[in-house]
Parts: C-alpha cells; sequence; structure tokens
C-alpha cells in the first residue's frame, strides 16, 4: 500500500515556529503546539477557531492534527476545564488530536498572516519601506497602511461584502472619497486611534464598540468593521497551503461560519 506523505508533530511545529517567528511576540495565549496528539502526521484541518464544531469534522475526517488561529488557554480566562472546555480537551485527546495555535505570529507575517492575505482579498496595496517590507504601526507593529483604488466610501464597503461574504458596519459618509487605509484584523477597535493620527481616509477591522462610531464623526475618519472571523480566514488557509506544498501532507481548510 502507498504511504501517504507525513511530518512529525515535532517537525511541523518547529517549522510553524520558525516560519511566523513566533518567539518574538509577547501574546494572550500560547503559540504552537497546545495539545499533543499522534507522532505522525499525514492530514491537517486548518479553521480560524478550535472550537467544537471544527474538532468534530477534524474527527470526522481521521485528521491527526488541527492548526488553527484561535487556539486555547487564554490569559485571563478561567484555567478549570469543565464544560465546553472539557469537552474540547476530551474530543481532541481521545481522537490523538494535536491541536496547534498561532495567534499574533498569524496576524503579522508579512506574507501568511491575516493582515497581507486581507490586502490581497480586498485589493488593497500595502505601503512599503526601501526594502520591500510592509509599513506597520501601532501595538506591536500589527496595523497595516496602504491604499486602494480611489472610490466612494459606499463602492468601497459594497466590494468588501462582494469579497467576504458578510454586509460589513460601515460608518461615514457613503459618498466621501477613500484612497488612503489602515487596517488590522480581528478584534482591533481599539487600535483606531492610531490610524486617527496618522490621517487615514479609512480604517476597516474586525469588530467595533460603541466609541468607534462617535470617532469616526468626529475625527472625520471613516470606519469599517467586516468581521472578526471574515477578516481572519485568510492567514492559516495561506499557512496550511505552505504546509502542504512544504511536506506534502494533506491540508483541509474548513470554514466554520461565524457571523461575528
Amino acid at each position: 500500500m502507498h504511504k501517504l506523505p507525513s511530518v512529525s508533530s515535532d517537525e511541523l511545529e518547529q517549522w510553524i515556529n520558525t516560519t511566523l517567528s513566533s518567539d518574538a511576540f509577547k501574546d494572550y495565549a500560547p503559540n504552537g503546539l497546545q495539545v499533543q496528539g499522534a507522532s505522525e502526521i499525514n492530514h491537517i484541518v486548518t479553521g480560524v477557531t478550535a472550537s467544537q464544531a471544527l474538532i468534530n469534522k477534524a474527527i470526522e475526517l481521521n485528521a491527526q492534527a488541527l492548526l488553527v488561529h484561535h487556539g486555547w488557554f487564554w490569559k485571563n480566562e478561567s484555567p478549570c476545564i469543565t464544560g465546553s472546555k472539557l469537552a474540547r480537551v476530551r474530543s481532541v485527546i481521545s481522537h490523538n488530536i494535536n491541536l496547534f495555535g498561532y495567534h499574533l505570529p498569524l496576524d503579522a507575517h508579512p506574507e501568511l498572516g491575516n493582515n497581507a492575505q486581507l490586502a490581497k482579498v480586498l485589493g488593497l496595496k500595502p505601503h512599503v519601506n526601501d526594502k520591500g517590507e510592509p509599513i506597520t504601526f501601532g501595538y506591536s507593529n500589527l496595523i497595516w497602511s496602504g491604499s486602494c483604488e480611489p472610490q466612494t466610501l459606499g463602492n468601497f464597503s459594497e466590494y468588501i461584502e462582494k469579497q467576504l461574504g458578510r454586509t460589513p458596519l460601515v460608518v461615514g459618509n457613503k459618498q466621501q472619497e477613500i484612497k488612503s487605509v489602515a487596517w488590522c484584523t480581528g478584534g482591533a477597535q481599539g487600535m483606531m486611534q492610531d490610524a486617527i493620527d496618522r490621517k487615514f481616509d479609512v480604517y476597516i477591522t474586525g469588530e467595533a464598540s460603541e466609541q468607534n462610531f462617535h470617532m469616526a464623526r468626529e475625527n472625520n475618519i471613516a470606519f469599517i468593521a467586516a468581521g472578526h472571523h471574515a477578516t481572519e480566514r485568510y492567514g492559516v488557509k495561506a499557512l496550511g497551503e505552505l504546509i502542504h506544498k512544504t511536506f506534502g501532507v494533506k491540508v483541509s481548510f474548513i470554514d466554520i461560519d461565524n457571523p461575528i
């Protein structure tokens, strides 16, 4: 019988850690192998969040590994493994599934990261320095800067809806022209002031808080909350595709829809 391509869990973790420079980040959750499973991996399921639904899909596909952006064991959450957390942990352990989670390293990577991949999906042109590296700013340099084709906010928001398959929350005059764009995927609404200080036309993130409405109106900047999940599907998908190309193992991206 033909032996399926495989990679050891240790080699895979080392390769991802090196590729994403995960040791360079002070994060809210551990990056890397969070739950140990089978030593040899020939099928990886990738997805945004290590939810029970995604775990169930990995079990159904007989995968030996889950690779996600939102893993487990977050700071300030209860350390007790009870209730739904117990069900998740029991599911991966009982089926010998490795759980790999990468948070900020997968946001920030200049090619595979969520911000880089969202730029491709939305047709944004990142600003780069003289070395060709993306120009970033804000907390841990997570906010990207760039531009889009000059257009009205209304047309831009319609394009985002078409590309992401989700109606974004938009604050601003739909007739105003926009060109300069700052963006940070996920829950980066608290970083909006950095975009205001740099006088961007529009700031894009995943989620919204009450104050973003007033900040946008009072500072003449458009604000777009395009969905935490919707803006962060693409980094882990790109990482999985590179793993398949590098090691030959089967990788299946599973999108468990989440309207938030």
